[in-house]
C-alpha cells in the first residue's frame, strides 16, 4: 500500500481552518489598533470584533457575554479558576475536590495549592476513567469550597457525569469548574442546564489559533485575578488584547457547533471502524477508556502488551501516521502516563500505549490505511522486544 500522510493527532492541537484565518487577517494588518486606547476611533472596529467574538463563545455554552473572559489558553484558563476561587474563598474553606485523572494545568494547581494549606481530595476512577457519584458525594465536608473535574479526558476520552456532578455542588453550595478543553466544539456542553460555575477553554482544539482561549465565569462567582496590571476584561484579566486570536477563538467556534451533530455521528463511525479493527487484527491489544456514549466522538486509546510507546510513534511516524502516546503537554516524558495508571493498568501495558484521534480531515481511508500498516509495525516490534519475549516464555500467548 502506498505511504500515505495521516494525522491522527486532532486530541493534541488541530488546524486553523481558513475561514477562521480569513477573519483574522484583517486584524494583523489594517485593523490592528489597541482595543484600550478607546479615544481614537480606529479602536471601534477592533473593540465591535471582541465583543462579536465574545458573544459567539458565549452562545456556544448558553451563556451571557459579559461571563467570558479571554485568557492565553486552556491551561491559564485552569489556573485562574482554581487558584482564583481558592484564595478568594479561603475563609470559606480549604478543601478541593478533584480526580486523579485530570490534565496536569489542573494537577499541578492542586499540588501547588497543597503547599499554601490547602487540603486537596483526588477522586479516583474506574476501569473505564470515570469517577463514582458516591465516591464525589462522600468527599464533600464542610470545609469544601471547589470541585474542579474535567469534562471529558485528554488522553482516553472518558466524559465525566457532568450534569450529576453540577447538580450535586449546586445543593451543597460548592463552586464547580470543569476543564471542558477537550469538549468544546465536539459534544454538547451547556453550562445553565449542568450547573457549572467556571469552564476552560482552548480555541486550538476546535480549528482557532494556539495561544488563545477563554474562562467562563458565571456571574456571581468570587474569585481573585490571576494576571494584575492593566484594565483588560472589565478589570479581571490583564495583557493587550489577542485581537486576531480572539476573533479567530469566536469564528472557530461558531463553525464547530454549528457542525456539531453531524460531525459528531461521522467521527463516532470512523472511531468504531478504527476500534473493531485494530481489536480484530491484533491479538493482545487492550482498549482503554469508556465504550459507547461516554468516549469521544474521535478518539480511541490502546495498550499493545509486549510494546513500548515511544518505538511505535517512531515506526508510525516513518510511515506517514502522526499519532500519541497521550497528553502532548507531558509527551517528553518517559514515564507512564499518569491517567492510565489510574485506571488500573500494570506499568508494562501503561508505556505500550497509543493514542489515535480524529478530526474534521480524517477519512475512512486514513482509517484502512492505519489498520492496513499498524498491526504489521506491531508484531515486527513484538518479535524485537524483549517485554514480548518474557510474556511469551511465561506461557500467557
Amino acid at each position: 500500500m502506498e505511504m500515505k500522510k495521516v494525522y491522527m493527532d486532532y486530541s493534541a492541537t488541530t488546524y486553523t481552518k481558513p475561514e477562521v484565518l480569513e477573519e483574522m487577517i484583517p486584524y494583523f494588518t489594517e485593523k490592528f489598533a489597541n482595543p484600550s486606547s478607546k479615544f481614537y476611533s480606529i479602536s471601534q472596529e477592533p473593540i465591535a470584533a471582541i465583543n462579536n467574538a465574545r458573544e459567539r463563545v458565549a452562545k456556544a455554552i448558553n451563556a451571557s457575554s459579559d461571563e467570558i473572559f479571554f485568557t492565553a489558553g486552556g491551561s491559564e484558563a485552569d489556573n485562574w479558576a482554581i487558584k482564583g476561587v481558592a484564595f478568594a474563598n479561603r475563609k470559606k474553606g480549604n478543601h478541593i475536590i478533584t480526580t486523579n485523572i485530570e490534565h496536569h494545568a489542573v494537577l499541578y494547581v492542586c499540588q501547588y495549592l497543597e503547599k499554601q494549606g490547602f487540603e486537596v481530595t483526588y477522586l479516583p476512577v474506574d476501569e473505564q476513567g470515570l469517577i463514582k457519584i458516591e465516591d464525589f458525594k462522600n468527599a464533600i465536608k464542610d470545609t469544601t469550597i471547589l470541585t474542579t473535574i474535567m469534562f471529558a479526558n485528554n488522553e482516553v476520552a472518558a466524559i465525566q457525569p457532568i450534569k450529576e456532578i453540577g447538580k450535586i455542588c449546586k445543593e451543597r453550595g460548592v463552586i464547580f469548574h470543569t476543564d471542558a478543553v477537550q469538549a468544546i466544539g465536539h459534544i454538547e456542553v451547556d453550562v445553565k442546564e449542568m450547573n457549572i460555575d467556571l469552564l476552560s477553554i482552548a480555541a486550538h482544539k476546535f480549528y482557532g489559533p494556539k495561544g488563545i482561549g477563554a474562562l467562563y465565569i458565571r456571574k456571581g462567582i468570587k474569585l481573585d485575578n490571576l494576571i494584575h496590571g492593566g484594565g483588560q476584561e472589565k478589570g479581571r484579566r490583564a495583557s493587550t488584547e489577542n485581537v486576531p486570536g480572539i476573533i479567530g477563538m469566536g469564528k472557530a467556534i461558531e463553525l464547530a457547533v454549528s457542525h456539531l451533530h453531524e460531525e459528531k455521528e461521522r467521527l463516532t463511525n470512523l472511531r468504531e471502524k478504527l476500534i473493531k479493527g485494530v481489536m480484530e487484527r491484533i491479538p493482545y491489544t487492550k482498549l482503554n477508556g469508556p465504550t459507547g456514549e461516554n468516549r469521544l466522538p474521535g478518539s480511541a486509546n490502546f495498550s499493545f502488551i509486549g510494546l513500548e510507546g515511544e518505538a511505535l510513534l517512531l515506526s508510525l511516524d516513518f510511515e506517514g501516521i502522526y499519532a500519541s502516546t497521550g497528553s502532548a503537554c507531558a509527551s517528553g516524558s518517559l514515564d507512564p502516563s499518569h491517567v492510565l495508571l489510574a485506571l488500573g493498568l500494570p506499568h508494562e501495558l501503561a508505556h505500550g500505549s497509543l493514542r489515535l484521534s480524529m478530526g474534521s480531515g480524517s477519512t475512512e481511508e486514513e482509517v484502512d490505511y492505519v489498520l492496513e500498516v499498524l498491526p504489521k509495525i506491531v508484531e515486527r516490534l513484538r518479535n524485537m522486544s524483549p517485554l514480548w519475549e518474557d510474556f511469551v516464555k511465561k506461557g500467557e500467548k
